[in-house]
């Protein structure tokens, strides 16, 4: 497998953390009892958590009593959270490609950004700040992120229809959430957006099961480790070292083991 821009090489060095359990512990997964046919329970697990993680202030069990019971809560409260939920929910019945990944960004953006810029590439400078001011980040240049999103498209076209053990599998969503996360295509909701193509390419590849899978909430639990392993790679887009990222691309299936 030739890739442009999402890197294999790392993959035996993280094979050595995952012997023979992965599967094991995937195949347990199952749904929840709270959800119905008409709401997801692990759906808003991923909508809440993956929301809390960029700051918004919404708790679990509000949410369920929002979107299962019907219990109303002011608006400014649950609509981002409503609008990822209904990201998730055309991920699970779409395919994942360059089309549908812009679509998943104008509904979990939509009370966000401008309609101008939900599912269009950005064309400014964009950094990422600490908390005390200081730049952790600077994603790459406006004028190459065409270029380079149009690399990982075409590498995750090839991955999709390339035959991978579980294992590669979760190898390679999460190295797609993290190769997004640097290109930082968007405006805002690039995390957002990463979070869920990485579940959405193990659910094409695995199956449904996938959504289960509350990576999102193993993410917000241990924030601070997952920011500073995206950290780790370095500051500058066309200088990040990508042989620091086992730590990051761990993480996803210690989410399952």
């Amino acid at each position: 497998m030739k890739l442009q821009i999402i890197q294999p090489q790392l993959f035996d060095k993280y094979l050595l953390k995952f012997p023979n359990i992965l599967k094991l512990k995937f195949d347990l997964l199952k749904d929840a009892e709270l959800s119905t046919d008409t709401f997801s329970f692990y759906t808003s697990v991923a909508s809440v958590f993956s929301s809390k993680i960029e700051g918004e202030n919404i708790e679990l069990d509000s949410y369920i009593k929002h979107k299962r019971d019907g219990i109303a809560f002011l608006p400014d409260y649950t609509k981002k959270i409503d609008d990822l939920y209904n990201a998730y929910t055309f991920a699970k019945t779409n395919l994942l490609n360059q089309n549908n990944v812009s679509i998943v960004h104008q509904l979990l953006t939509k009370n966000i950004l401008p309609v101008a810029h939900q599912g269009t590439y950005r064309t400014q400078n964009m950094y990422v700040a600490s908390d005390d001011g200081k730049i952790e980040y600077v994603a790459t240049l406006p004028q190459l992120v065409s270029e380079e999103m149009e690399k990982f498209y075409a590498d995750l076209e090839l991955i999709l229809n390339t035959e991978t053990s579980i294992e590669e599998t979760f190898y390679y969503a999460a190295m797609i959430h993290l190769v997004f996360v640097k290109i930082h295509p968007w405006n805002d909701g690039n995390g957002r957006t990463a979070r869920l193509l990485e579940k959405w390419f193990l659910a094409q590849k695995l199956g449904g099961k996938a959504w289960f899978v509350q990576s999102e909430k193993y993410y917000y639990q241990n924030h601070q480790t997952y920011y500073s392993n995206i950290r780790i790679l370095g500051l500058e887009y066309d200088e990040l070292d990508y042989s620091k990222s086992i730590p990051f691309l761990s993480m996803l299936a210690n989410s399952v083991v």
